[in-house]
């Protein structure tokens, strides 16, 4: 469903609105001020990448910036990836050890004393 951001144009007000016809647009208003001079606004798009995506697409050679290293997703990628291009299994325990980093990446301190 279509949630719009927007800005008034009078107020300046920024403010979302679920418009689930396009001529239910014409009824939104600011709920500021009630204008209906109104500016549609680009919001942010947040979309799913596959695992097989994430590592088709993963290039160990290029540098990568605090938000690739922040994400938990990311843990293991260059393992997986050297191993596809070797054509080496790694096998069912590394893809369960994976994984329990990535949802608690804590684990590895925890289980190590």
């Amino acid at each position: 469903m279509p949630i719009y951001e927007y800005q008034c144009r009078r107020c300046k007000k920024q403010f979302q609105s679920l418009v689930m016809k396009k001529e239910e647009e014409k009824k939104v208003f600011c709920p500021e001020c009630e204008s209906r001079d109104l500016k549609r606004l680009i919001s942010r798009v947040i979309y799913h990448v596959s695992e097989s995506d994430r590592l088709a697409t993963f290039d160990p050679n290029v540098s990568k910036g605090d938000s690739f290293l922040k994400d938990s997703r990311n843990i293991g990628l260059a393992a997986k990836k050297r191993a596809q291009q070797l054509g080496a299994d790694l096998g069912s325990s590394f893809e369960e050890k994976l994984e329990k980093l990535r949802t608690d990446p804590g684990s590895v301190i925890r289980d190590s004393e």
